[in-house]
């Protein structure tokens, strides 16, 4: 399947002499990340059920329309916010890794993994057929599919780093993600008794459905901490997933640009640097040699990078554009929305 319509940009090129100059126009931007994810942390310490990285993309798309900052968003800030939208989400990315215990990932049983890799696969492929037939422009259904089907804004960035998407595209497709996601902390808890699911099989569902893993705990904490315990055990399955995916759509690009070269000549490597590094810190969380200390402190540093190139990736976007295609993406979410849910629900009734 054909995933994209343009080349993909080779990621990690140039030479040390160009980073250098980006690192140094880059300042600004950061600083003004920085204090968006400052903003970010403050409102979900007030509100702790809106996620700091729903906020971030939130206050960078804001900033980015208004009159006073507008001009500093598309001039002096725009290097650092671009690089923050880049390289902090691949850093990011990698200690996700630190986050998923894969003893409990196989713990599951086979008949879970198996319900929650058809859920991704159902998810993804649905999704990115319904965007393609709607017409979204640029990479947005790839970016949606993903994000519905593994885990929010994370996924997205993730594949938007080998499938060199613009930043309003993967700006655009995280809100809508984002938003999705939020909406579901106050839906899916009011359907638990209608749909006759016991807390276990609530959890279950939660974790299989729900995009962001910050989404997935307000939801399922709701049913008790039987329900909550289950539902991340299921979700970490799903961000399990995300390597060999990400992985995936690297490979199609490669072949769909077989001729294609870096400036140095070699061949856009087959699978991101960044996906290794989220598999080898997955690895170095099994061996059990990390203190919870340190692992907390990762997830922390992980949400603060995650928040600022979010918070950058917003400042790209453009409403006016954005608007021109409100009804189809508000559509494509409402239909994935319906797939994932469904597909879930259905695998959680053969499995429990």
């Amino acid at each position: 399947m054909a995933l994209l319509n343009r080349p993909v940009r080779a990621a990690g090129s140039g030479s040390a002499g160009r980073v250098s100059r980006e690192t140094s126009s880059s300042w600004p931007g950061l600083g003004l990340a920085a204090a968006g994810v400052a903003v970010a942390w403050g409102v979900h310490r007030l509100v702790p059920g809106i996620p700091m990285l729903t906020t971030s993309v939130v206050l960078g798309i804001a900033v980015a329309h208004l009159p006073g900052l507008r001009g500093t968003v598309r001039g002096v800030a725009r290097p650092g916010l671009s690089l923050a939208g880049r390289r902090l989400m691949r850093i990011g990315i990698v200690l996700l890794g630190l986050g998923l215990g894969l003893d409990q990932v196989l713990g599951l049983g086979w008949a879970t993994v198996a319900m929650v890799a058809g859920v991704v696969a159902a998810t993804f492929f649905g999704t990115l057929w319904l965007g393609r037939r709607l017409g979204l422009p640029g990479d947005q259904p790839l970016l949606i599919a993903t994000g519905y089907s593994i885990c929010g804004a994370s996924a997205i960035g993730a594949v938007s780093q080998v499938s060199g998407s613009d930043e309003e595209d993967v700006a655009a497709s995280a809100a809508l993600v984002t938003l999705c996601g939020t909406l579901a902390i106050a839906v899916l808890p009011l359907l638990q008794d209608p749909l006759g699911l016991s807390d276990l099989a609530f959890g279950r569902w939660v974790g299989a459905s729900v995009h962001d893993v910050g989404q997935v705990v307000a939801t399922a904490q709701t049913a008790g901490p039987g329900s909550l315990g289950e539902a991340v055990v299921v979700k970490l399955m799903r961000v399990a997933l995300l390597a060999p995916l990400v992985a995936a759509v690297a490979f199609a690009l490669r072949a769909r640009h077989r001729d294609e070269r870096t400036p140095s000549g070699r061949r856009p490597a087959p699978v991101p640097l960044f996906v290794g590094g989220f598999l080898a810190a997955a690895a170095l969380r099994a061996t059990g040699v990390l203190p919870e200390a340190a692992l907390e402190g990762a997830r922390t540093v992980q949400e603060i990078l995650l928040a600022a190139a979010l918070f950058g990736l917003g400042s790209a976007v453009d409403l006016r554009s954005m608007a021109r295609t409100g009804g189809r993406a508000a559509l494509l979410g409402l239909g994935a929305w319906v797939v994932v849910a469904g597909v879930s629900y259905a695998g959680v009734l053969m499995t429990v």
